[in-house]
């Protein structure tokens, strides 16, 4: 199912399958800002990433006495999220635990999005309740791809990536299986921009640490369009498209890592986002604004 909500300036629709957005449509132009899911690039809009972000060591998960396999970035990316409320301006979709999650993940939980428009900004709020009898430890992140270019004017190459402060970044080189070994590189140093270009995805994403800037915004460079996220509450801020000429950017902010290489299976061993005891949550947010 598919809900809508807008304002003046935004219409955004979301879809219960993985609680994606599917759609930003600025209404000054027209322009369709979320990447429209093409199956033979890749087949998402923005997925949310739960209970862990990135890879698990051998793909395996070990917790309250059970082996679970769990695909990179968690399971609630596969699955329908059920409809909650919808006012004006707001939706509000959960995943619950039950049979088809114990499968993969054994714990009790509500895990809910709240998604709400503010002007030309709309905040995705991920909402994690531990219904169960033990610690709940997860992982969580966010995955929105933008389309590129906004309009046929344009090509990928008018576009960068722009920090709202001077930066020196400093990645975590996940290379080559998806998890940690230690290895740290940078990208340019003293820079304000990163320029759109065929090399930048060539070797996967880029995933930074401890940046200073309060928001990483998407910019066409000769009109100031620009999608903007605030990762000011975020330690870790990935950046991805496909090799080869971008018709899109991720843009991801996480509260959690893939795990070390030479890791544990053990669920209680990985590093988390949070520990939740029984009857707790957690909240975070992504505010993404659309630039005119």
């Amino acid at each position: 199912m598919e809900y809508t909500i807008e304002n003046e300036y935004l219409k955004v629709t979301v879809t219960t399958w993985g609680a994606q957005v599917k759609s930003v449509i600025r209404k000054c132009d027209a322009v369709e800002h979320i990447w429209q899911a093409d199956k033979s690039v890749w087949g998402y809009h923005a997925p949310i990433l739960f209970p862990h972000a990135g890879k698990v060591v051998d793909g395996i998960i070990e917790a309250k006495g059970g082996r679970y396999e769990s695909a990179q970035h968690g399971f609630a990316r596969f699955m329908e999220h059920d409809f909650v409320d919808q006012t004006g301006d707001t939706i509000v979709l959960e995943l619950c635990s039950g049979p088809e999650t114990l499968e993969k993940f054994p714990y009790e939980f509500r895990l809910v999005s709240t998604f709400t428009l503010e002007n030309d900004t709309l905040h995705h709020t991920l909402t994690v309740e531990n219904l169960d009898s033990e610690k709940l430890p997860f992982g969580i992140g966010y995955h929105p791809a933008f389309t590129i270019p906004f309009d046929d004017k344009h090509v990928f190459t008018d576009y960068e990536l722009r920090f709202s402060d001077m930066e020196s970044p400093i990645c975590i080189n996940n290379l080559p299986n998806g998890l940690m070994h230690g290895d740290l590189y940078y990208l340019p140093s003293n820079i304000t921009a990163i320029p759109i270009d065929e090399k930048l995805f060539a070797n996967d994403s880029h995933c930074m640490v401890n940046l200073r800037s309060s928001t990483l915004g998407l910019y066409e460079k000769d009109t100031g369009r620009a999608v903007v996220c605030d990762i000011s509450e975020f330690p870790y801020t990935l950046i991805w498209s496909k090799p080869g000429q971008p018709r899109f950017v991720c843009i991801e902010p996480w509260h959690s890592l893939p795990s070390p290489e030479n890791g544990s299976t053990k669920w209680e061993e990985k590093p988390a986002a949070a520990i939740l005891a029984p009857g707790e949550a957690w909240s975070c947010t992504l505010s993404t604004s659309f630039v005119r």
